[in-house]
């Protein structure tokens, strides 16, 4: 495994500390001449990489600017570094100044760690600057008031970067500041969800509009206490919801966009932590919150996701392209540093000194706000997430990323490379459809009804002209059965996928034991080894069971995967299709389907 970090068990301050200090120290050589730019690898986004260069040497102070505040003595050394890059990067003579921005701009986002850091670290962002570089540095980014932006959680770039200019003393434009506040409350529609525009339901109401909503808090207690009370009130809320997010081992459920974050994950109990908040009433004390932070931390820091200059890379469970969006450049996944924000709180604070506890999560949670019916293994060593009626249509790959019929913190999901064939499809936890012939196959892209409750998840939906189908998933432990009534109007084919499996080697022992006739009678699929089962059984309606071996790259979390997978093929009329799917972290292959399994399919 690649990774810069010396062996670390990441519990106390001074761990985490070192963590950061690590991931910042191969950085050094990455930074440009003039230190205002951060070049830490090939490939592009939709922005220059003059912008993506700005990018990856903001998006580090984030860290730096915790531990700056926190007075964590590597600090001083990295912020010589980044200091010449604030400096030149904001003088308009200099051969590597930033430029002028214009509307929409990416560099927006980049401003917002600058303004938190005029905000919490004015003695280095500001007075540690000349008149004449502070002009400058004022002048960079009050641009950010003189330009359209969007009105997603982008607005909350601007509001920190006037919240930094009240700071300093600076001329703040306060109706800017107003607008923006308002509009990012009008985004909240309950139950401590925010939606990004148009209604996006994902990571972004974590570590977007609550990490900046609780820097607000900490901030601006004084100055605004009713709207800081309405962001911390509704920080409470989400808090024990995002909680059923996480598993055991500090994995949190691969759903949605910009997942190359990766460790952004943790930085809302960071955030939770710098703003003092916490929901002892819900079970989340000083101790769990440490824990969902430090949890996912460790996790994140022992896969393979820097590369061999110990920079991280784009991709999730290792690098890999294949499932980024068109804003992630090379630099991008350092947003999340934000969960080294903890290392602003001094080492006597209520979180350091608190011993980290686990949370007692509920077996099943329904948040119908996020669309999402969670459950968990009585170890709570897997998360599933069986979702409908979340769709966003801006980003690569966004059927995969928000309409898959489950999603597991153990398994991740895959990306479709192409939808010619289902080893290029990858189509798991889908049904995939195809007109008979020569087609492509389509998945789920959208519902037309749907409904969750805490025993099942239905939805109505048309993957193709000619054909709809209602749906019906039922959760039962680590089984989940799923139906289908598909009305049809032309001959297709039918592929049902269960959950990739990876097929590499543990050791000397292979994980790839694959087998399609397990018990007598029905089809079936099945994969199980060191890395976990998954296995999909016909109880109505298919005719055969297949392992895929998918196209490399396509799972988020192992390069090489295979799929147990279901075929039908189904004549112009209507057709019911019924199966149950077995999802579990170990290497144990239940004998037979339970009774409750075959119970639960016949009363759908």
């Amino acid at each position: 495994m690649i990774t810069p970090l010396s062996p670390n068990p990441l519990i106390t301050r001074d761990d985490l500390a070192q963590a950061a200090t690590e991931m910042i120290q191969p950085l050094l050589s990455c930074l440009t001449p003039a230190r205002a730019r951060m070049i830490v690898g090939e490939g592009s986004a939709h922005y220059s990489e003059d912008i993506a260069g700005m990018e990856g040497f903001s998006r580090v102070l984030w860290a730096l600017v915790p531990m700056l505040i926190g007075h964590v003595p590597s600090a001083e050394g990295f912020w010589r570094q980044w200091k010449q890059g604030l400096i030149h990067g904001t003088d308009p003579q200099h051969a590597e100044y930033w430029g002028d921005v214009g509307d929409f701009d990416q560099r927006m986002v980049e401003m917002a760690v600058i303004g938190t850091g005029l905000c919490f670290a004015k003695e280095y962002l500001w007075d540690d600057l000349t008149a004449a570089q502070q002009e400058n540095l004022y002048a960079w980014l009050n641009q950010i008031n003189l330009h359209d932006m969007p009105t997603n959680n982008w607005r909350f770039f601007r509001i920190l970067v006037n919240l930094g200019f009240l700071k300093t003393g600076c001329e703040a434009d306060r109706d800017r500041l107003k607008e923006d506040l308002d509009l990012m409350e009008s985004h909240y529609v309950g139950d401590g969800w925010y939606f990004d525009a148009p209604t996006k339901r994902d990571y972004y109401t974590i570590w977007g509009f609550h990490f900046y909503s609780l820097v607000y808090v900490a901030a601006m207690r004084g100055e605004d206490p009713e709207r800081c009370e309405r962001f911390v009130e509704r920080a409470r809320l989400i808090a024990p919801r995002f909680a059923q997010w996480f598993d055991r081992e500090g994995r949190s459920i691969p759903y949605g966009r910009s997942l190359t974050y990766r460790f952004c994950q943790g930085s809302f109990w960071a955030a939770m932590a710098f703003a003092g908040v916490t929901v002892p009433e819900a079970g989340l004390g000083w101790g769990e919150i440490r824990h969902f932070l430090l949890g996912n931390l460790r996790f994140w820091l022992q896969m393979p996701i820097f590369d061999r200059h110990g920079a991280l890379t784009v991709g999730y469970g290792y690098p890999n392209l294949c499932a980024a969006e068109g804003y992630n450049a090379p630099g991008s996944p350092y947003w999340g540093m934000k969960t080294f924000f903890a290392l602003a709180l001094p080492e006597d604070h209520p979180f350091w000194q608190a011993e980290e506890r686990a949370f007692s999560p509920k077996a099943r949670f329904l948040d119908e706000q996020v669309r999402l019916l969670i459950t968990r293994d009585p170890d709570n060593t897997q998360v599933l997430a069986y979702t409908a009626g979340n769709h966003a249509w801006e980003h690569m790959h966004e059927d995969e990323k928000y309409e898959k019929f489950c999603y597991s913190t153990h398994f991740a999901f895959s990306v479709v490379k192409e939808a010619t064939t289902l080893t290029k499809g990858a189509f798991d936890s889908m049904l995939a459809l195809k007109r008979q012939g020569r087609d492509l196959w389509h998945a789920r892209s959208g519902c037309e009804r749907f409904q969750l409750t805490e025993e099942k998840v239905t939805f109505t939906w048309s993957p193709m002209e000619d054909v709809v189908i209602e749906s019906t998933i039922a959760p039962l432990g680590m089984w989940h059965v799923r139906k289908h009534v598909i009305r049809t109007r032309i001959p297709i084919d039918a592929a049902e996928g269960a959950f990739a499996v990876r097929r590499d080697w543990a050791g000397n022992r292979p994980c790839d034991r694959i087998r399609t006739e397990l018990f007598a009678g029905p089809a079936c699929a099945v994969a199980h080894g060191a890395y976990g089962t998954s296995a999909i059984y016909a109880l109505e309606g298919y005719e055969k069971g297949e392992n895929i071996f998918t196209e490399p790259n396509t799972n988020l979390m192992y390069p090489r995967t295979v799929l147990p997978t279901l075929h039908a093929r189904l004549e112009a009329g209507t057709w019911t299709l019924v199966c149950a799917v077995y999802a579990c972290s170990l290497d144990d292959m239940p004998e037979k389907i339970p009774e409750e399994v075959r119970q639960l399919a016949g009363q759908l």
